[in-house]
């Protein structure tokens, strides 16, 4: 299977097919935690159907959703990151059918193809970097007092 967008959408068709071949297509019922923040991150997921809500904790609250994730979309880039936990919690919206990956495994590929390792790297780069800002303005409206202004 040839993605040719979302997730894998910045990668060539040849490292798209290596990194497909690692892929295991798994579920998740609505409500189900997907993950906690904290916890170990050794995987992560392409969201085929279905939504995924990410959370923060909030001292003395409910955990802030932070963003909502659909089909075609990155869930997880921690497991890139040391010291490999969790920055942020996961819970299924609705029925999900993903394609799970093993961190190891995609590692030990990377590894062995430092185009594919730069790829991945620009690509996870950019899903924090967006998932940042999501963060930031989502905790302003939450929590920054009314008139705050907007968000650079």
């Amino acid at each position: 299977m040839v993605v040719r967008s979302g997730a894998f959408g910045a990668l060539t068709k040849k490292h798209q097919e290596q990194l497909m071949s690692l892929a295991r297509e798994v579920s998740f019922a609505i409500d189900e935690r997907i993950f906690n923040e904290g916890a170990k991150a050794d995987r992560f997921w392409i969201i085929h159907t279905g939504t995924v809500a990410l959370d923060v904790h909030v001292p003395g609250r409910r955990a802030a959703v932070i963003e909502t994730l659909g089909a075609g979309e990155l869930l997880g880039w921690s497991w890139l990151v040391p010291p490999h936990h969790w920055h942020l919690g996961a819970q299924a919206t609705s029925p999900v059918r993903a394609y799970e990956f093993d961190a190891a495994a995609v590692s030990e590929l990377c590894g062995k193809d430092p185009e594919l390792r730069q790829e991945l790297l620009a690509y996870v780069a950019a899903v924090i970097a967006g998932r940042l800002r999501s963060a930031r303005v989502r905790l302003l409206d939450l929590y920054a007092p009314y008139g705050a202004g907007e968000v650079p």
